[in-house]
Formats: C-alpha cells, structure tokens, sequence
C-alpha cells in the first residue's frame, strides 16, 4: 500500500482490501482443484468408451485369426501380448487409485475441493530422500510397459508410433531449474506435494494413455495388413458362375473378377483354359463356353495388369460339374432347422442346376420371406410353432419341381444381465458402479444379437427397491448405492431389454449381482 501517515479508516479500508485478495485467492485454489476432479471424469469417461472399443478390434482381430491364420495370427499373438500388459498396468493404477481414496467416505469421492492434502500420497510413495517399495513398483511397472511394448513392436515399428509411446511413459529426470542443482527425479517432480485430486487425475492420465496407446497400436497392426492387401501382388482372380452345376448341352455362363473388384482396374490380356480370351467388359472376364460332357470341369487361368510398369500376372482356378437334371430342390437354414420369432433368419435356398432367377419360394399365413441375395433369404416367422417353406424350381428342360421344407419357430431363449460384460456376481468398487451401464447378452446364442436395456430394478441391502428407466443408475439408485458398505451384494433384477435393431422385446433377463469391494 502507498507510504506517509494513513487514517484509521484508510488502515481499515487497506485490511480489507488484503483480506479480500487473500479470500480470492483462496477461492481460485478450490476452482483449479474441482478442475482437476472434472478432468479426471472426463479422462475416466473417455477411458470406459477406450475399453468397449479395444475389446471389439481384439474379437474381431480373433475371429480373422481363426479363420485367417497365416495372415493374421502374427498381429493377433502380438495384439494378446500388448493387451496383458496394458490391462496390468492399467489395473495396477486403477487399485493405486483406490488405495489412495480408502480413508475418503465413498460419499465423498466428488468432493473434489477437499482433496488438497499431499500427505497421504507422499507417505504411500517417499521414504526420506528415496522412494518406498509401492513408490519403486509404480515406477518399474511404467518403464517395462514401455520397454516391453516396444520390444513386441520391433524395429520395423511405425516411427511417430514409437515416439508417442516413448512421450507417453518417459520417466526420466527433470532437469533442475537452478543450474548447478542435481536432476529432480521423474516420480517426485509429478507427485511429491502435488494435492490429492491433481495425483488421481494424473493417474487416470496416464491409465488414459495406455488406452490411447493399445488403439494406436491395433488401427497401426491392421492399417499396415490393409495397405498389403491392396497391392496387386495380393489380388486373385474368383470365377463367379451364374450357376454351379450345369446339364449336357448348356453353356457355362458367369464372370471372373478380381477379389477386390474395381470396374475401372482392365487386364491387359487374359488366358482362360490355355487359350487367349477376349470375353471383356469393364474389369470382368465374362465366361461363355460349352459346358461339355457330364462330370467335373476346371476352369483356370490368369490375368495380367501392368503395374509400375512391369506385368503382374493374377491367376484364378475354379471347377464346375455338369450333372443330370434333379428331382427337388435343395433347402437350407443357414442358422440350422429352427428359426426365431421377431429376428431376421437368413435362409439360403438353391436348386442344382437351377439358376437364382428360375427359383420361386414361398411361405403361408403371416409368414415373410425377404430376398436379400443370389441364394439367400431372410425369414421373419409369425405366430404358431413351425412354418413351411415351399420352394418352386423351373429346369432347362421345361419341367417343374415343388419342394417343401418345414423349420421349428421357438422364441428369442433367455439373455442374461451383465455388468462390464460379466455375468453372475461381479465384483466392483462402488465409485466405478455409479456410471456403468446395466447390460444383457445372450451367451452361446447362434444369433450375435446386439441388446438394449431399457430399465431395470437395483436393490441395496438394507434400502427399498428402485426402479430405474435406461440402463445407469439414475439419482435415487445412485442415492441407495452411497449407503452400500464393502462386502454388500447388489442385486440388479426385471432387467427389460430389447433387439436393438428390430427393437423385439427379450422375454426374461436373468438377474446380475455386483459385490461391492470398496
């Protein structure tokens, strides 16, 4: 304040003046310590979508394994390995995190402004100039993650890849910003006397970078497949007859496309048989030639394209059979011989011999039966307990066959509720059960059917039933939930779930228990 002699009353004015900027002050502290509990929410949030997404490219990832070994079973191997690291450290900060908030009342885990003190997080990870053993573990686990992830990747490694990763988990010294004063370490420059909420924001971070850093690595694994895959050198020719099975006496029609069809991508010349083949209109091959004899007939060949320059030869190979005219159709269910009500059942249909355009099927009552492809059929079945598909074939020869078929019609069975995609009893810290959706599925089902839930009941022990629309807990659900102690089972029971997208109401859902730990 300015010199000389001051009034009283200007002293007083001056004291209220500092007390004033010393309450602001003090204000402006609470606001960045709510900040940090709001960006740990949205960092959490966005973590939980992470998991959900990580999970489908590892099953998808799976099932191309599986059915593609050889070409995918290098990046599946590696895709597991990365991902066993990922969830151990990623559940090693989630339990760090939780041991921090033990001594914190459950109801007071959004009390952000109160969680200024460095002192709980200071004794769990220092010991006088060192570090404790919890201190030691959590900086070992974060440079093995990074030293194992990038021994899985390899040199070949995509470089701003290795560089994120790199960034992400770099624990080295922080330079001292007094020049002749020794490095700060890493741990302690982050986290020694850093408020509560700023350490469990900047753990969420980094859980959030382990998420960040799998999704990379996966879209990076298939981006670099799907790039192969688009050279020609990985292109074959498939034959794509318009029947397969022909009489004596027909010609043998279709078309020889490339896997990856593109009607501007013209072959500089295709041999077909042993013989040059001029049969060519906008990148297909078109087949017309005598059928020959009863029996099996191979029909083989290549195309040749020219990239950069020099020729690339694709080849093809395919076989077909010239067989006597049948007696009946030929019906299959493509998801055995039951079908389900309220679901799209694909059916495939095809007469040997017949063509797609000579086949005519149809089912009675208030059945439907929907074309969907050459063959291939959608059935949505009515009421009652089986329906008949009767299918209608023309020949070559003129002559016409009826041929029926008869499926069971059963219900959509029943789904079970699942919480983090568990079923049964689940354990889980009640902080995480407040904002995780209620789920169903429908375990060993033959459809992958996607389900919806719409509401659901939650029971506290001790507290009254709740009824709740959607699938999280809503305000009063979340209001029992605080009084739950550890050790408590909830009960989530009259789950109501839908298809997702015919929108069929499920039947039952079996009920699922989440056991809280803390």
């Amino acid at each position: 304040m300015a010199g000389g002699k001051l009034s009283p009353r200007q002293k007083m004015i001056n004291l209220m003046y500092l007390v004033f900027i010393a309450m602001l002050a003090m204000q402006m502290d609470k606001k960045v310590l709510s900040s940090f509990g709001f960006m740990k929410e949205k960092i959490e949030d966005t973590n939980n979508a992470a998991t959900t997404n990580i999970q489908n490219i590892l099953a998808n990832l799976s099932t191309k394994a599986t059915d593609q070994p050889d070409k995918f079973g290098t990046l599946n191997n590696k895709a597991k390995q990365i991902n066993g690291l990922s969830v151990d450290l990623y559940n090693f900060i989630g339990t760090f995190k939780d041991s921090i908030l033990a001594d914190t009342d459950p109801e007071d885990y959004d009390q952000y402004e109160s969680m200024s003190s460095a002192d709980r997080v200071d004794a769990m990870l220092f010991a006088g100039e060192g570090n404790t053993p919890l201190g030691d573990e959590f900086l070992g686990k974060i440079n093995d993650y990074r030293t194992k992830v990038l021994g899985i990747l390899g040199n070949g490694a995509n470089p701003d890849l290795i560089t994120n990763i790199n960034k992400r988990f770099d624990t080295s010294p922080q330079k001292a910003k007094e020049e002749g004063s020794p490095d700060i370490p890493w741990i302690r420059s982050r986290y020694e006397g850093m408020p509560m909420i700023t350490t469990l924001a900047n753990l969420t971070q980094i859980q959030g970078d382990v998420k960040n850093t799998e999704a990379e690595i996966y879209t990076n694994l298939l981006g670099g497949q799907l790039e192969s895959e688009v050279s020609l050198t990985n292109y074959k020719g498939i034959v794509a007859l318009d029947k397969n099975a022909y009489f004596a006496g027909e010609k043998v029609t279709g078309k020889i496309v490339l896997g990856r069809y593109d009607a501007t991508l013209k072959p500089e010349k295709v041999v077909l048989n042993g013989r040059d083949y001029k049969k060519i209109d906008a990148g297909q091959v078109l087949v017309d030639i005598p059928a020959g004899s009863v029996g099996s007939h191979d029909i083989k060949g290549k195309i040749t394209f020219t990239q950069d320059g020099k020729p690339i030869d694709v080849p093809f190979e395919s076989s077909y059979s010239v067989i006597a005219e049948p007696s009946e159709a030929v019906i299959s269910a493509d998801k055995m011989n039951v079908v389900y009500r309220g679901l799209d059942n694909p059916i495939s249909i095809s007469v040997p011999g017949v063509g797609d355009k000579d086949i005519s099927p149809s089912v009675p009552g208030n059945n439907k039966l929907t074309r969907t492809g050459l063959g291939k059929y959608v059935l949505n079945p009515g009421s009652g307990n089986e329906v008949k598909i009767n299918v209608s074939a023309k020949l070559s020869s003129g002559k016409t066959i009826n041929t029926p078929k008869v499926f069971r019609i059963k219900d959509i069975p029943a789904a079970a509720g699942t919480v983090r995609g568990d079923f049964g009893v689940v354990p889980m810290p009640k902080s995480s059960l407040n904002n995780t959706p209620i789920a169903a599925d429908l375990p060993d089902f033959v459809f992958d059917l996607k389900l919806e839930v719409q509401g659901f009941t939650v029971k506290v022990p001790g507290q009254l039933a709740v009824k709740v629309n959607g699938s999280k807990f809503d305000a009063r659900a979340k209001k029992a939930l605080a009084k739950a102690r550890r050790g408590d089972v909830i009960t989530i029971f009259d789950i109501k779930a839908v298809e997702s997208k015919k929108r069929t109401p499920i039947k039952k859902v079996l009920p699922v228990s989440i056991q809280i730990t803390n």
